[in-house]
C-alpha cells in the first residue's frame, strides 16, 4: 500500500453477513507460501508441489519375492505329477553384484530380494522342495515369473511415483526413497501468529489478581491452528496499548501469511484495537450471521495483504470463529483440496435452541449406534457459551441453520467433526 493510498475501515452495519458470503470472501484472500525443496525426512504432512516422475524403474531388476530356488519354469513344469531333482549350483543372497547364468535343469538358491539369474524366470519357494543344499527335489510346479518381482512392476521409467498436490505421508517418503529422491518440492506450512489483547490477561505461569484470568486463547487457537497444520507463532499477551499493540502486528506482517488477534473484537476494547491497527490496511468489520462470534472483524494489512482476524476474547467465541473462519483459510493457504472440516448427518439426543437469522455452532458429542450404523450427537454446555469442560468433551460442532430457533430431540441436524482424539 502506497502513501497516497487512503486506509479504509468499513464500520459496523445493520445488516449481517452469511457465513457463506463471509467464507468466500476469506478464502479469496488466503496466502499461499511458495514452494521450497526439502530433505524427504522433513517432508512429512506437507503437500508435494511437483510432479515426482520415476528416472529408475522400481524394481530395478528381476528380483526374488520369497526365499528359494532360481530355475527356469520350463524345468519343473511337470513336478505336480513327479518330483524333478536339479543340481543347485549357486547361491545369491540379497545385494549380491555377481552376475550368475543358470543353464538348462539347474537351480540357484536364492534370497528375497536376491537378483535372479540369467535364464531363469521363475522362483520356486523353499517349502515347494525338501530344502536340498547340492541338490533339490522340486515338488511342485511354478509358472513364468511365479514369485518373481519384475523389473518396473512397481513403478516405470516415466511414471509418476507422487502427484502435485498430495499430501505426503510415509507411505510417500518411502516411495520418494525407493525412487532414488533425496529432495522434494513442497508447500510449506503457512506461518501462524497468534496474539492475545487484553489488560486483565495474566500468562499461566503468574497468579492472577482480582480482576484477572489467564491468557486460555493464545494457548488455544495455537494448538487449533497447529491441527490446521500451520506452522504456529504463539506471540502471546500484548496489554492494550495502542502504539505497542500496532507494533506488535506490523513486526509479524513479514513472518506471517496468518494472523489472530483474540479479543481484538467488540466492545470498547474492539474499537481500541481497530484504531490502532486501521492504518495498516483495510478492515472489515461486518457482523457475521452466526453465534456465538457474530462480532469479528478480518482485514488484509501490510504490503503483502496478510490475512489477518480479530476475534472475539470469549474462548469459546474465539474457538467457534476460528474454527468456521480462521481454520479454512489455513486450510486453502497450505493447498489443501477440501479446506472444510468432514460433516454428517446425526440424530440428535436433546432439544436445543438457537437465536434466529442467525447460524448457531454449538458443542456436542458424536456417537454412532452399533446396531445400524447412525450417527447420534448429544448437545454439550447448553446455556453457557463460557463453559470450557464442555468444549473439552465436544467432538463435533452441532450446524443451526439460520432460519431455526429450535430442534427437537429425535430430529437430524447436521455436525461437523473436530479433530479426532488419540
Amino acid at each position: 500500500m502506497t502513501d497516497t493510498e487512503s486506509i479504509v475501515v468499513t464500520h459496523p452495519r445493520a445488516e449481517l453477513r452469511s457465513v457463506e458470503d463471509h467464507l468466500a470472501l476469506l478464502l479469496k484472500s488466503a496466502v499461499r507460501p511458495r514452494p521450497v525443496r526439502v530433505a524427504i525426512s522433513e517432508a512429512q504432512g506437507l503437500l508435494c508441489a511437483e510432479e515426482v516422475v520415476a528416472e529408475q524403474a522400481l524394481p530395478g531388476f528381476d528380483q526374488a519375492a520369497v526365499d528359494g530356488y532360481a530355475v527356469r519354469s520350463v524345468d519343473v513344469r511337470t513336478a505336480n505329477e513327479e518330483p524333478v531333482e536339479m543340481p543347485v549350483v549357486g547361491e545369491i543372497p540379497a545385494g549380491s553384484r555377481q552376475p550368475r547364468r543358470l543353464q538348462p535343469g539347474q537351480a540357484v538358491r536364492v534370497a528375497t530380494g536376491a537378483p535372479l539369474p540369467t535364464l531363469a524366470d521363475a522362483v520356486v519357494p523353499t517349502s515347494y522342495t525338501d530344502g536340498g543344499t547340492a541338490k533339490v527335489t522340486v515338488r511342485r510346479a511354478v509358472p513364468s515369473h511365479g514369485y518373481v518381482r519384475r523389473t518396473g512392476e512397481d513403478v516405470q521409467v516415466g511414471d509418476v511415483a507422487v502427484r502435485k498436490g498430495d499430501t505426503i505421508g510415509a507411505a510417500q517418503v518411502g516411495l520418494l526413497a525407493a525412487v532414488g529422491r533425496s529432495k522434494v518440492l513442497v508447500h510449506p506450512r503457512p506461518r501462524v501468529s497468534i496474539i492475545s489483547v487484553g489488560d486483565e490477561l495474566v500468562d499461566i505461569d503468574r497468579t492472577p489478581a482480582v480482576g484477572q484470568v489467564y491468557d486460555v486463547n493464545s494457548y488455544a487457537l495455537a494448538a487449533a491452528a497447529r491441527d490446521a497444520g500451520a506452522e504456529v507463532s504463539r506471540v502471546g499477551i500484548v496489554p492494550l496499548d495502542p502504539k505497542r499493540l500496532r507494533e506488535t502486528v506490523e513486526g509479524r506482517l513479514l513472518m506471517s501469511e496468518v494472523i489472530v488477534v483474540a479479543g481484538g473484537a467488540g466492545g470498547s476494547t474492539g474499537d481500541e484495537v481497530l484504531a490502532a491497527l486501521s492504518d495498516l490496511g483495510d478492515i472489515d468489520t461486518t457482523r457475521v450471521a452466526m453465534h456465538p462470534g457474530s462480532t469479528q472483524a478480518f482485514g488484509k494489512l501490510g504490503p503483502d495483504a496478510v490475512p489477518t482476524f480479530l476475534i472475539p476474547a470469549n474462548p469459546m467465541s474465539a474457538f467457534v470463529v476460528f474454527e468456521v473462519m480462521v481454520r479454512p483459510l489455513i486450510r486453502a493457504a497450505r493447498g489443501t483440496r477440501h479446506p472444510h472440516r468432514r460433516t454428517v448427518e446425526a440424530r440428535l439426543l436433546s432439544p436445543i435452541t438457537s437465536t434466529k437469522g442467525r447460524r448457531g455452532y454449538l458443542r456436542g458429542q458424536l456417537l454412532r449406534d452399533e446396531s445400524n450404523g447412525e450417527y447420534l450427537v448429544q448437545p454439550l454446555g447448553i446455556g453457557g457459551s463460557h463453559l470450557l469442560t464442555s468444549l473439552a468433551e465436544a467432538n463435533c460442532l452441532i450446524n443451526v441453520d439460520e432460519d431455526l430457533t429450535e430442534v427437537a430431540a429425535g430430529e437430524q441436524v447436521k455436525v461437523a467433526f473436530l479433530a479426532p482424539r488419540a
